[in-house]
């Protein structure tokens, strides 16, 4: 009698353990504080290219876009109910310059965001 209360003791109480752990989350999903750093890249290409490519990355990301200013070089995107500013600027002839910044100013937000935009850009360069 004993050991089937044990038994029905370990199968109530484990499940109830394995909840309270937390679950294994990707680190790019995790708010997390961001450096300003981070949030500015420089590339070898056109701005008026790099802004097409970033465009296309908000889409291909499944981000909102909610603005789109072609003459001034931004966009304003939403995740998740967060507003981010996309904001292209021209370096030289050659290189631009994309910073990626939260429109409430509040650094802590998941870096897959940004990370996800540059990969995305990367990856294309070669096809222009």
């Amino acid at each position: 009698m004993k050991q089937i209360l044990a038994i029905l003791f370990l199968f109530i109480c484990i499940p109830a353990f394995a909840e309270q752990t937390p679950a294994a989350q990707n680190p790019m999903t995790v708010p997390q504080n961001i450096n300003f750093e981070q949030c500015t890249k420089i590339f070898n290409i056109p701005a008026e290219k790099l802004f097409y490519l970033t465009l296309a990355s908000i889409s291909a990301n499944r981000f909102k876009p909610e603005e789109i200013q072609t003459s001034d070089g931004y966009v304003i995107f939403s995740v998740n109910r967060n507003k981010y500013l996309a904001t292209i600027a021209k370096v030289d002839n050659a290189n631009s310059i994309l910073k990626i910044t939260p429109c409430s100013n509040v650094y802590n937000f998941p870096p897959g965001i940004i990370t996800n935009i540059y990969k995305y850009i990367d990856l294309n360069l070669k096809n222009i």
